[in-house]
């Protein structure tokens, strides 16, 4: 049986220009941080953004950004999102609060449905998708759901990490996904070799993050964010990402 909600989604999504889903095979790599920098500067470059928290294992990008509790979506025939630093914001956290969120199969499924056919995103130039890690059943589902999706994919200088980049990349591209391109995030050294392994992957490298602790110190805090290594490496990142789908 058809789950007429599915119908639905397309027209929720339709009058958003790009869907930029940050993923990554591996937890840990600092996705989070990546894709809410991202939709910061896009924001102060004037594009209509939203960010779209859907890490099931447990989102923060509501932490990473402070948002308040007092700053909620509203219900106006379906949900619109919070605004937050000048974006639109939807998270899991509005739905689950700060416990766990132990779905699994068809739960993790049905939650998704509802949350893409009942927002209310308007007119965008990015939706940015803070995805959960690994390619569990969130991520085949948004594939499925999600008809423009496009995926950047975070790693860190580490090959062991990359490994696992290259099974979800493998997916991908069975899948006949476009990938933007692999940030290098946390970088510590002048190494170049996960540039050539994703030369090897035939996609885009788009750039490196130096390490900074003082991303750490940034949490809660979007204006310092922007002056982390993250907030200075994403100007460039973001000029290759524009012009380069694959």
């Amino acid at each position: 049986m058809i789950d007429p909600r599915t119908s639905v989604i397309s027209t929720r999504l339709a009058r958003i220009k790009r869907i930029i889903a940050v993923s990554s095979g591996k937890g840990g790599v600092g996705k989070s941080m990546i894709a809410t920098a991202l939709a910061l500067s896009l924001t102060k470059e004037n594009s209509r953004v939203g960010l779209f928290d859907v890490d099931f294992t447990g989102p923060s990008t509501h932490i990473i950004l402070g948002v308040p509790q007092s700053v909620q979506p509203t219900e106006d025939k379906g949900i619109v999102p919070a605004t937050v630093e000048g974006f639109k914001f939807m998270s899991l956290v509005y739905f689950a609060g700060d416990k766990a969120t132990p779905l699994r199969g068809a739960d993790v499924s049905n939650a998704l449905i509802e949350l893409l056919s009942v927002t209310q995103w308007g007119e965008l130039d990015f939706l940015i998708i803070d995805m959960p890690p690994g390619i569990g059943d969130a991520v085949l589902d948004l594939v499925r759901l999600v008809k423009r999706i496009e995926f950047l994919i975070v790693t860190t200088p580490s090959l062991l990490a990359f490994e696992v980049v290259k099974k979800q990349v493998q997916l991908l591209c069975e899948l006949n996904m476009p990938v933007v391109g692999v940030i290098e995030n946390m970088k510590r050294d002048s190494s170049d070799a996960i540039e050539h392994e994703t030369a090897k992957l035939g996609l885009k490298y788009l750039g490196s993050v130096a390490y900074d602790p003082q991303v750490e110190a940034a949490i809660g805090n979007p204006d310092c964010l922007l002056n982390t290594e993250i907030g200075k490496a994403l100007e460039q990142i973001k000029k290759a990402a524009k012009g380069n789908r694959k």
